[in-house]
């Protein structure tokens, strides 16, 4: 099944219901971003999902294999089934979005909003995601040059990481532009690491992005908008159709 993930939401109401559409994860932005939240959204977001799934300790501890013994690509396939299987009791979870932010910053953050990942968008090195205390979503940004290869390499340095999210490298932006790359660039990855599909993905594409690209996960943010907010009628209608195509594919 393709893991869904809703990202930049900013109101409990709206989160409430595309948990109840079938979200997998819910992302919060904190890097600078329109849809940056505040202190108070965020406890707002946090609590509502905690009191959908009655959740009454903290968040979910994953089981994440040794690191002899899972080696190359394979640790991303491993932690991509510790998720799955995590997602079948605790949906969904709470992802916290930043970007060239202190590493201090990132980890006091996480632990006050008692975040389930951390997705790191910024140009984080492998020490970096390293002193990080949470699992953690890297994002790769995949320009016109970038080819399979290249995506499995930053992949590879990326070893720290629990997966890997592929967006859109466009100028200085760090995700949420509503812009896509080449699709059969990422599909050529997709046969050798299980990844996160971002960039211009709406409910209108996102079927054909699953069915050509068969990536782990997709992730929206502007494609579910209108007008700048997030739109739960777009957003029941994006889950459906990436679920959908799971079946289908």
């Amino acid at each position: 099944m393709t893991v869904v993930k809703i990202c930049g939401l900013r109101d409990p109401d709206t989160a409430v219901e595309a948990a109840k559409a079938g979200a997998d994860m819910i992302g919060l932005m904190f890097a600078e971003s329109r849809r940056r939240v505040t202190p108070q959204e965020c406890f707002d977001v946090c609590e509502a999902i905690r009191g959908i799934e009655r959740r009454t300790h903290p968040p979910v501890q994953f089981e994440a294999p040794a690191r002899d013994e899972v080696r190359g690509l394979g640790w991303f396939g491993a932690w991509a089934e510790a998720i799955d299987t995590s997602l079948i009791r605790w949906r969904p979870l709470l992802v916290g979005v930043f970007a060239d932010q202190p590493f201090a910053e990132v980890n006091e953050i996480s632990e006050a909003a008692g975040l389930d990942f951390v997705q790191l968008s910024g140009g984080e090195d492998a020490e970096f995601i390293a002193s990080v205390r949470f699992p953690v979503l890297s994002a790769v940004h995949v320009a016109a040059s970038t080819d399979c290869d290249d995506i499995l390499d930053r992949a590879r340095e990326r070893r720290s990481a629990a997966a890997i999210l592929l967006d859109t490298a466009a100028g200085t932006a760090r995700g949420g532009t509503g812009e896509a790359f080449d699709w059969d660039v990422a599909a050529g990855a997709a046969e050798r690491l299980p990844f996160l599909l971002a960039g211009g993905l709406t409910p209108e594409n996102v079927a054909d992005a699953v069915a050509r690209v068969q990536p782990w996960g997709v992730d929206v943010s502007s494609g579910v908008e209108t007008g700048g907010a997030k739109d739960i009628t777009k957003v029941r209608a994006f889950i459906r159709a990436a679920k959908e195509a799971t079946h289908a594919r």
